[in-house]
């Protein structure tokens, strides 16, 4: 199991500028779960003669040329993310059901968006699009795993406390750092999905928002009528 991990200043800065709310709260990633992001990368990589090798939940050692197949280096992986957000970050498609499903959850949870965009750069156009599909949370940038800054969001706060994510990488960093969050995977890609194996400490294994807004639903009932905090409006 992962050490917990820090939260980063920068991160930091932005969670302490945020609202003070006594609602339990969301903590929801945004590329593959509110925003698709594998069908307009995959998209992206064609143009290039670039390829996934397979749906393994994973981009280093999983990007190559389409005609033999080789992994590109790690270099390339990452100068080929940072070129991709800043042609495709302000024009990604919706996930369906996004929109809707935190709007209703809004009524009785605090939300906040935590995606991780290389360098924060894009975070203008990010909230510009998510404002614009009816989605006007606040958006904290971080990068690496999520665990510190999961965990300081969730400081002070009432519980319960969900997070949504569809990297196993940042479920693993969060459950190190606040393993009392209810963690709830979700990948909007059906094909990189069904390649993902369900960790035991994930409570959900989901690409559809109905199913989640749902589940999260069922989540704070269980938690007023066993006596835990009493949402505010």
């Amino acid at each position: 199991m992962p050490e917990p991990s820090p939260v980063l200043p920068e991160v930091l800065a932005q969670i302490k500028g945020l609202p003070v709310s006594n609602r339990p709260l969301i903590i929801c990633d945004v590329d593959e779960v509110i925003l698709h992001l594998i069908k307009h990368l995959e998209v992206y990589l064609n143009e290039r003669d670039l390829v996934f090798l397979n749906h393994e939940y994973r981009l280093t050692g999983n990007i190559g040329h389409r005609k033999h197949r080789a992994a590109i280096p790690a270099i390339e992986v990452r100068k080929h993310l940072l070129n991709f957000f800043d042609e495709v970050s302000h024009r990604q498609d919706m996930v369906q059901g996004a929109d809707a499903s935190l709007q209703a959850l809004a009524e009785t949870w605090e939300i906040v968006l935590l995606t991780n965009l290389p360098g924060g750069h894009n975070k203008p156009a990010r909230e510009k699009l998510l404002s614009g599909m009816g989605i006007p949370y606040p958006v904290v940038t971080n990068s690496g795993p999520k665990g510190g800054a999961v965990a300081a969001l969730a400081a002070g706060r009432p519980t319960p406390v969900v997070f949504i994510d569809d990297s196993p990488t940042n479920h693993s960093s969060v459950h190190a750092s606040l393993p009392s969050s209810i963690k709830i995977q979700f990948i909007a890609d059906h094909r990189f999905r069904a390649a993902t194996e369900k960790e035991t400490h994930i409570d959900l294994l989901t690409g559809d928002w109905h199913e989640t807004a749902d589940f999260i639903t069922a989540i704070l009932q269980e938690a007023v009528e066993t006596g835990g905090n009493q949402p505010q409006k």
